[in-house]
């Protein structure tokens, strides 16, 4: 994992959420974990990390994640045991 992995780890834990984290960044994070990311339909994408299954819809048209998807990505990484 390389230093910019671990700012978007701590951005996603950070308290208050932060919005606006670029969702390749995200993605990045997810791979770099040893995750699987690949593409459904339309805007989704799967991901598959440590035996736990998510599906996420990509940003769209703007490519930065809100709040929700953020708390998202936060129970997901939790329930997948990611720490750094």
């Amino acid at each position: 994992m390389n230093a910019k992995n671990r700012k978007t780890f701590n951005s996603i834990f950070h308290n208050p959420v932060k919005s606006g984290i670029p969702w390749k960044e995200i993605e990045s994070l997810f791979t770099a974990f040893g995750g699987e990311v690949s593409e459904g339909r339309g805007s989704r994408v799967r991901v598959a990390l440590n035996g736990v299954r998510a599906v996420f819809h990509r940003p769209h048209p703007q490519n930065v994640t809100d709040k929700g998807a953020l708390l998202a990505v936060r129970r997901f990484l939790t329930t997948a045991g990611v720490k750094l």
